[in-house]
């Protein structure tokens, strides 16, 4: 089934503890609001059947502070388990239509809906599509329903990773142009997103 037929929904993940940078990421200042709205307002442009946004880490702060209308918010009590975590809790909320999960770091601003138009329509019929960026691998990634039980029991901070290095050849890399979208992590990459 071609993406433009089946039910895609996009999961951000914004569940984060901000440990390195000291501070809600989430709520960091960025164009005339949040870098997480910022986030949001990107997936919104996608188009997405659904729309998840998964939160942890200053959960009630980011609910008061970010314009989270039109999205399904999942809160992530575990979010100090890493970024799998924060996935399995949204698998529980995934429309049972769902045929593909696009998966967006909250806190990576340069990712456009192009990004996402664009790894949608190169996967094929692969399970699993990453964007191949001029300078390597990168988010977002897009998962089949075939993966959907593998999400719900990943472990730990780097589960997708492994999950591409497992996948081989069978993994699409979809062509993306462009250096891998800065995430931010910490006060310098934060000044280099601005």
């Amino acid at each position: 089934m071609p993406a433009s037929e089946a039910f895609v929904a996009g999961l951000v993940l914004a569940a984060g503890g901000s440990k390195r940078l000291g501070r809600p990421k989430q709520l960091l200042p960025f164009g005339t609001a949040t870098l997480l709205d910022h986030t949001v307002a990107t997936a919104r442009g996608c188009a997405f059947d659904q729309l998840l946004v998964a939160v942890g880490g200053a959960a009630d702060s980011v609910r008061e502070q970010v314009d989270l209308s039109g999205a399904d918010v999942v809160v992530n009590e575990g979010y100090g388990a890493g970024c799998s975590s924060s996935i399995a809790a949204a698998m529980d909320a995934l429309d049972p239509r769902a045929r593909l999960l696009v998966l967006l770091l909250g806190d990576q601003p340069g990712v456009t809906s192009g990004t996402v138009s664009a790894l949608l329509a190169g996967r094929g019929d692969a399970d699993l599509a990453v964007c191949r960026y001029d300078d390597g691998l990168g988010h977002p990634f897009c998962f089949s329903r075939r993966l959907f039980e593998t999400l719900r029991g990943l472990h730990g901070d780097k589960a997708v990773w492994k999950l591409v290095a497992a996948g081989g050849d069978d993994v699409a890399r979809v062509p993306v142009v462009g250096p891998v979208p800065i995430d931010v992590d910490t006060w310098s990459d934060y000044e280099a997103v601005r």
